[in-house]
């Protein structure tokens, strides 16, 4: 039997930590309905997080198929708990994107975007682990760097003809990040976000691991 731990104290240093110099403000927000074929958020004002993501939104669902990223793991189809419930971009890294591909704005509908936030540095690298919690108390819990793919570059060629396949090497490091929902509630455009980052650091072997 596992002996009962006490609750944190003052004294205690807490595994997350609120990192008020990074506030940032929700500048889209978007909700993607239909199917994976051609990327589209249609924009809006508010959502609506449940534990099985945005409410109404294509990638809402407490598990899912895995997919082709997963392959290492499991074999595709084998059902997985839903850690891309919310694919988030940032503005600064969004209009980087634009000007490497040529285009003077490239909107986060094309993406497929649920959220796109304005004001923290070096977006697509926070820490795996971070929260991110509006001010309604909902609250996201940051899975993985989003890695770019093919999808988005056939919904950017359907509006901007020949610029959809400089997409992929422009969002190189750039795509924003992949979370699910830890803390129900709404999200309203304009809203704060603050920035929760884990209390540790990086993982010593990690350039081992990446040469096995």
């Amino acid at each position: 039997m596992l002996a009962q731990i006490g609750p944190f104290t003052e004294s205690m240093p807490m595994p997350i930590l609120k990192t008020t110099a990074y506030t940032a403000r929700i500048a889209f927000l978007g909700r993607m309905i239909g199917t994976y074929d051609l990327l589209h958020s249609e924009p809006c004002d508010s959502l609506q997080a449940s534990f099985a993501g945005i409410v109404g939104e294509t990638h809402e669902g407490i598990a899912v198929p895995s997919c082709t990223r997963m392959t290492p793991l499991y074999r595709k189809g084998t059902d997985i708990a839903n850690t891309r419930q919310v694919s988030i971009l940032s503005v600064e890294e969004l209009a980087q994107i634009a000007a490497k591909m040529g285009m003077e704005h490239l909107s986060p509908s094309l993406l497929g975007a649920t959220m796109v936030v304005e004001g923290i540095p070096d977006f697509s690298h926070i820490p795996p682990g971070s929260r991110l919690q509006g001010s309604s108390g909902a609250t996201l819990v940051v899975n993985l760097n989003n890695r770019p793919c093919t999808i988005p570059s056939r919904a950017i060629e359907a509006q901007h003809p020949g610029f959809g396949k400089a997409f992929t090497a422009a969002a190189k490091d750039r795509r924003g990040v992949v979370a699910w929902v830890e803390r129900e509630g709404s999200f309203t455009l304009g809203d704060a976000i603050n920035l929760h980052i884990p209390d540790q650091r990086v993982w010593a072997h990690l350039d081992e691991a990446r040469k096995a």
